[in-house]
C-alpha cells in the first residue's frame, strides 16, 4: 500500500486545481441586453446575468464570451453557472470552450460538447495548457427555448504546475461534455456515434421511478451531442447486460428493470422491445454467440439473488429459452458479500460451434455449450490469479486465441486491486485454456477499462488501487499500454479526470479511444462525471510529436462478407498490414463485443485482398471496423465490414 499511497499523492498533486483570483479581468462578448453586460458574470452576485440580446431583436448563435485573464495560467477547468432566478432561458446547451496565449490563435477546442439543461453549476475540466484568454461559444439553448444566452457567473481553474505530455506518450482532448453521466455505451455501426445511456435520471441510478432511461449520444463527425429520453421499452436500463447482435443492433437486457429486454437498431434510431427474460437480473453479462443468438448468465444484483443461471435468445422466434446445463454456481467469486457480488460481470467470449467461454472473474474458467438445455465443462484455473471481480478481459488476436487479463480485485469493494495480467490462449471448447502470466501492469485497478487497438496492443485506463465506489479516492490518472510483442506495459499521458466506478473507454472508428464516466451518485455528488475525454494513441503521431500523416481506405468490397469470403482493398498509399475490430460496447469494465483479428493481406500495387476466417466462431457475425497500417505502425481510418455466417 505505500507505494500505492505513495502515487496516488504525486499525482494529486500534479493535478491539483485552484480558482483563479478575477481581480482585474476584463470580458467582451458577441451581444449583450441593456442591464445584463457580460462583466455580470465576475460580480459574485448570482442573481445578476450576462444575457445576449434580445430587444428590439434577437441576435442568432452562435455566443461567445471572451475572458481576458491579464496573465498567462496553466488552465485546465471552466466553471460555468446558469442564471439562478428560476428562469431557464439562456441556459447553454451545445459548447465549446478554447484556450489562447494572445487572444489570436486559438486552436482545437480543449472541450466540446452540450450541458444539461438545469441551474446546477457546470464545471468543464480538460488537460492542462497555459492560457491568457478563455473563450465560452454558446451553440444552442439547452432548452431549445431560443436564440439567447446567459449566464450568472463563470470561474477558470488551473494547476500549479504544467509538464508538456511527452510526444510518445499519445495525448487526451478534447474534454466532451455530456447531459447525463455515461455509465454504458456502444458505438453505432454505420454512423460511428457513441450512444450512451444513465438510468432513469441523468445523475442517479436509485430511488426512481421505473421504465425509462436518459440517454445521450456523440458525434464524432458533427461534434453534436444530443440527449433522448427512452420510454418505448418501459425499461430503465441501468446495470443491464450489453452486447451488439449479428446484424448490428445494440441488444440490452434486465438491470434496474430486471426482466426488460430492449433492442436498439442504429439504422432507424428506434428501440423495441425484446422477449422478456425467464430470469430477472440486473449486473450480468451477456455475449453474443457464432450462430448469432445471445447468451446471459449471472446477474444476482437486481432481480433477487442466485441460481441465475444462462439463458439463450433466439433472435428469429424472439424467445429466451432457459439453460439448465448452463449453471452458474461454477464461476462464482468467493466475494465477503456472498451471491449478491459473486455472480456479477462475468467475463464471456462467444467461440466456435456456439460455445462461450468464461474466463473470469472468478479465479475458475468454464466452457458453457449452448446447444439444446446447455453443458458446463471447467476450462481450469486462471493460473495463480485469484477472483479479480472489476478487471478486464480482451480477446486482442482472435485469430489465435488470445485473451489478455488484467487487475480486479478478490471483492466488489473495499479491497485492494491487483497488477496481475495475464494471457489466455483457447481453442478446442471444452478443452482446458493455457494460461500464462506476463508482467505486471505498473499500477494496481479495479473498474478500470482496456480497449484493443488496430495493431493488437491494449490500451488500459482508470480505475483505483483501493475499491471504494462513488468516490474518486485511490484513482490511477495514468493509463498504461500493453504490446504482445514485448509482453510489458508502457505508461502514457495522464488523463485529466479520474475515470473510477460506473466509467467507460471504447475504441472509436478513427482509432482513437473515447474514455468517460464515472459517478452516478445522486444530485450534487461531487464525482459525478457528465464528460468523456478523447485519447489519441502515440501510433497517431510522428517522433517530434506532430500528427501522423494517415493512410486512406479508398474503397472496400464487399462490405457485407460471409465467413471464409475475400475482401478487397484499395488504399491510396502502401501499407503493411490489416485487421479487424469488432464494434464494442461497455458497462461496469465489461465489453464482450471488442475483439480483433490481424488479417495477412495479397498485394496488388496499392489493391490488398484479405480473407476472413472461415469459424464464425473468430469472426462473430455483426458489424466490424477494418483498419489498414502503414509500415510505421499508422491506422487508417475505420471502413464498415458486416461479417455474416
Amino acid at each position: 500500500m505505500l507505494r500505492t499511497y505513495a502515487t496516488f499523492t504525486l499525482l494529486v498533486i500534479q493535478f491539483a486545481v485552484a480558482q483563479v483570483d478575477r481581480s482585474g479581468w476584463t470580458v467582451t462578448a458577441d451581444s449583450f441586453q441593456s442591464g445584463n453586460e457580460p462583466a455580470k458574470v465576475f460580480d459574485g452576485a448570482k442573481d445578476s446575468i450576462w444575457h445576449t440580446q434580445s430587444n428590439p431583436t434577437n441576435v442568432p448563435f452562435p455566443h461567445n464570451i471572451t475572458i481576458d485573464m491579464k496573465t498567462t495560467h496553466n488552465v485546465n477547468a471552466l466553471a460555468y453557472q446558469p442564471r439562478q432566478d428560476g428562469v431557464s432561458n439562456g441556459n447553454i446547451g451545445q459548447h465549446t470552450i478554447e484556450l489562447s496565449l494572445d487572444g489570436k490563435s486559438w486552436g482545437a477546442p480543449v472541450a466540446i460538447g452540450s450541458y444539461r439543461d438545469d441551474a446546477t453549476v457546470k464545471k468543464t475540466t480538460f488537460v492542462t495548457r497555459p492560457a491568457r484568454y478563455v473563450r465560452l461559444t454558446a451553440l444552442s439553448e439547452a432548452g431549445g427555448r431560443g436564440p439567447w444566452t446567459s449566464a450568472a457567473e463563470i470561474n477558470v481553474f488551473a494547476s500549479t504546475s504544467y509538464t508538456a505530455p511527452p510526444t510518445d506518450r499519445g495525448q487526451w482532448g478534447p474534454t466532451i461534455d455530456f447531459p447525463i453521466v455515461p455509465v454504458a455505451a456502444a458505438i453505432e455501426q454505420g454512423t460511428g456515434k457513441l450512444l450512451t445511456w444513465s438510468s432513469f435520471s441523468p445523475d442517479s441510478f436509485g430511488g426512481g421511478p421505473l421504465g425509462v432511461t436518459v440517454t445521450s449520444t456523440y458525434d464524432p463527425a458533427t461534434s453534436v451531442v444530443s440527449q433522448r429520453d427512452v420510454t418505448e421499452t418501459a425499461h430503465d436500463m441501468f446495470c443491464p447486460g450489453l452486447s451488439i447482435d449479428g446484424t448490428g443492433r445494440i441488444f440490452v437486457t434486465g438491470g434496474n428493470d430486471a426482466g426488460k429486454t430492449s433492442i436498439y437498431s442504429p439504422g432507424s434510431g428506434a428501440w423495441v422491445t425484446g422477449a422478456t427474460m425467464k430470469i430477472t437480473r440486473g449486473y450480468q453479462s451477456g455475449v453474443t454467440l457464432s450462430d448469432g443468438r445471445t447468451f446471459t448468465i449471472g446477474g444476482s444484483w437486481s432481480g433477487g439473488t442466485g441460481n441465475k443461471n444462462g439463458e439463450i435468445y433466439d433472435p428469429t422466434s424472439n424467445a429466451w429459452s432457459l439453460l439448465p446445463g448452463c449453471p452458474v454456481v461454477p464461476m462464482l467469486t468467493a466475494d465477503i458479500e456472498g451471491v449478491y457480488r459473486q455472480d456479477n460481470h462475468a467475463w464471456l467470449f462467444g467461440w466456435k460451434d456456439g460455445f462461450v467461454f468464461q474466463a473470469g472473474p472468478s479465479k475458475a474458467m468454464n466452457w458453457y455449450g449452448t446447444s439444446g438445455g446447455g453443458t458446463r465443462t471447467g476450462a481450469g484455473n486462471r493460473g495463480t490469479d485469484p477472483d479479480s471481480m472489476s478487471g478486464n478481459a480482451v480477446m486482442y488476436d482472435a485469430l489465435n486465441g488470445k485473451i489478455l487479463t488484467v487487475g480486479g480485485s478478490p471483492n466488489y469493494v473495499n479491497s485492494d486491486a491487483t497488477s496481475n495480467a495475464h494471457v489466455i490462449t483457447i481453442d478446442r471448447p471444452g478443452a482446458t485454456a493455457s494460461v500464462a502470466k506476463v508482467s505486471s501492469m505498473t499500477y494496481r485497478r479495479l473498474y478500470a477499462n482496456s480497449v484493443v487497438l488496430p495493431d493488437g496492443k491494449v490500451f488500459v485506463t482508470g480505475g483505483q488501487t483501493y475499491g471504494r465506489q462513488f468516490t474518486d479516492d485511490f484513482p490511477v490518472l495514468q493509463p498504461e499500454m500493453w504490446d504482445p510483442v514485448t509482453s510489458g506495459f508502457t505508461t502514457l499521458s495522464p488523463m485529466a479526470i479520474p475515470r473510477t466506478y460506473h466509467s467507460i473507454a471504447l475504441l472509436m472508428p478513427d482509432a482513437t479511444v473515447i474514455n468517460g464516466g464515472g459517478g452516478l451518485c445522486g444530485p450534487g455528488c461531487g464525482v459525478n462525471h457528465f464528460d468523456a475525454e478523447v485519447y489519441s494513441p502515440p501510433y497517431l503521431f510522428t517522433a517530434s510529436g506532430a500528427r501522423a500523416t494517415r493512410p486512406t481506405i479508398n474503397s472496400v468490397s464487399p462490405t457485407d462478407v460471409t465467413v471464409g469470403g475475400t475482401i478487397t482493398i484499395t488504399m491510396n498509399s502502401a501499407v503493411s498490414s490489416f485487421s479487424l475490430v469488432r464494434f464494442g460496447s461497455t458497462t461496469h469494465t465489461v465489453n464482450t463485443d471488442q475483439r480483433r483479428i490481424p488479417l495477412t493481406a495479397r498485394a496488388s500495387g496499392l489493391t490488398y485482398t484479405v480473407t476472413v476466417p472461415g469459424d464464425p466462431g473468430i469472426a462473430l457475425p455483426g458489424y466490424w471496423m477494418l483498419f489498414a497500417l502503414n509500415s510505421a505502425g499508422v491506422p487508417s481510418v475505420a471502413r464498415t465490414v458486416l461479417i455474416k455466417r
